[in-house]
């Protein structure tokens, strides 16, 4: 009778350790948690080097026409090209007066074409109060040229310009809009 006694107390402690299973299992199978999101390749994978901070003269033909800082750069193609995190531009004439800044999230200078882009709320600002936004900005240092294929605002004071795209000379005096063109500016009007 001792015998049937412990078959008995088995059975229940396996049946115990089956439910227990059971229950561990459908736990799992019910958890809504999303896995881990893993992300894919960047920048610092293949790059030749990596800064911590860097700075460096933009130069044409010779002469520096301003520089280039980031808190990160990335080093690619033998040193021509640079993957920049949080860049910073000044840009100055001939002479070195300055003519403007622009920063931006990201920027990517390449040493071969002299063209600087920079994305993510970018902003140039030019030494005559003029402040111009856009999510992406082309400075082709070699033509002077600053360019855009996406929406930008011009503002200074109360006065405002936007539109999509446009191409214009570094002191935007040369300005040309390409789509969607409008904005708003201040007339003085004389009194009688």
């Amino acid at each position: 009778m001792r015998t049937d006694h412990h078959r008995g107390e088995r059975s229940k402690s396996r049946i115990g350790v089956a439910l227990l299973l059971s229950a561990a299992c459908l736990a799992a199978c019910t958890n809504t948690k999303a896995p881990p999101v893993v992300a894919g390749p960047t920048a610092a994978d293949s790059a030749d080097q990596v800064f911590v901070g860097m700075r460096s003269a933009l130069t044409t033909k010779g002469i520096q026409r301003g520089n280039v800082t980031a808190d990160t750069a990335y080093v690619m193609n033998e040193g021509t090209h640079f993957d920049l995190r949080h860049a910073h531009a000044n840009f100055t004439t001939e002479t070195g007066a300055p003519q403007g800044t622009m920063d931006a999230h990201r920027g990517v200078y390449s040493t071969r074409t002299q063209i600087l882009e920079g994305w993510g709320d970018v902003v140039v600002r030019l030494v005559d109060g003029r402040t111009l936004k856009s999510p992406h900005v082309v400075y082709n240092q070699a033509t002077h040229t600053i360019s855009s294929d996406t929406t930008y605002q011009i503002q200074r004071g109360v006065d405002t310009q936007h539109g999509i795209g446009f191409t214009s000379n570094e002191t935007f005096t040369r300005f040309q809009c390409m789509k969607a063109c409008g904005g708003s500016t201040s007339v003085l009007l004389p009194e009688k």
